[in-house]
């Protein structure tokens, strides 16, 4: 539920105790949730769960086997009790910000690099984005100052979101949507649109660009032969 709402009931349907070495973590997984688990680059929600009784933080989400996890350091005294899921919705929106900056960086670098740039990978957080693309030579201080520039008059447009939910993959393409490194599509996808940028993505996003405030990319190497971070 977490594109809709930050909030919601849910019902305990099953859990388990984790023991490592250093730590014991409880796996809950609910009827419904708000919380994103961490998939394409992007980090999992944190929050927290509550009765009438209790609150017990969810420290991280997960995917698994198709399920959304919530990971906690204790389990509820009531598992049968209905529990309202909250979202640490200030954290969760720095990381929409982070998510709908590397959409807009990585169509910048593919304006001034050229479009044999494609995104290999990426790692959204509440703090920073990383962001990994194919590209054959170390990129200039001047191209960064245009990738740069040309975000940032993305964000300073406060182009809205356009959001396509359930789209069929081929009317996905027909928008011009850009498939991502390593996802996986079905026969229907998400495609996220800022103007002129249109992906396919599931991750969590800003309703505006100008949400994100501003882009300062802070260091520029090579991760591999031919792709660049």
């Amino acid at each position: 539920l977490g594109y809709d709402t930050c909030q919601a009931s849910a019902n305990l349907l099953r859990y388990r105790k984790v023991s490592t070495k250093t730590a014991t973590n409880y796996q809950l997984v609910f009827d419904q949730t708000p919380f994103y688990a961490e998939m394409g680059g992007q980090v999992g929600d944190t929050g927290y769960i509550k009765t009438d009784n209790e609150t017990i933080e969810i420290v991280d989400t997960i995917k698994e086997n198709n399920l959304t996890i919530h990971i906690t350091k204790k389990l509820p005294n009531d598992t049968t009790a209905v529990f309202t899921a909250h979202v640490d919705v200030e954290r969760r929106q720095q990381i929409a910000c982070n998510h709908s900056a590397t959409h807009l960086l990585h169509e910048a670098l593919r304006e001034v690099l050229g479009t044999h740039v494609e995104q290999k990978g990426s790692l959204v957080t509440p703090t920073s984005l990383r962001f990994d693309f194919s590209h054959f030579q170390k990129v200039t201080d001047e191209e960064l100052k245009q990738v740069e520039s040309l975000v940032n008059k993305k964000i300073r447009q406060n182009i809205a979101l356009s959001e396509h939910r359930n789209t069929p993959i081929a009317e996905a393409h027909k928008l011009g949507a850009m498939a991502l490194f390593g996802e996986k599509y079905g026969e229907f996808v998400r495609v996220i649109q800022f103007g002129s940028s249109i992906e396919l993505c599931g991750g969590l996003h800003v309703q505006s660009t100008g949400q994100i405030g501003l882009l300062k990319i802070m260091s520029e190497g090579s991760t591999a032969a031919g792709v660049r971070r």
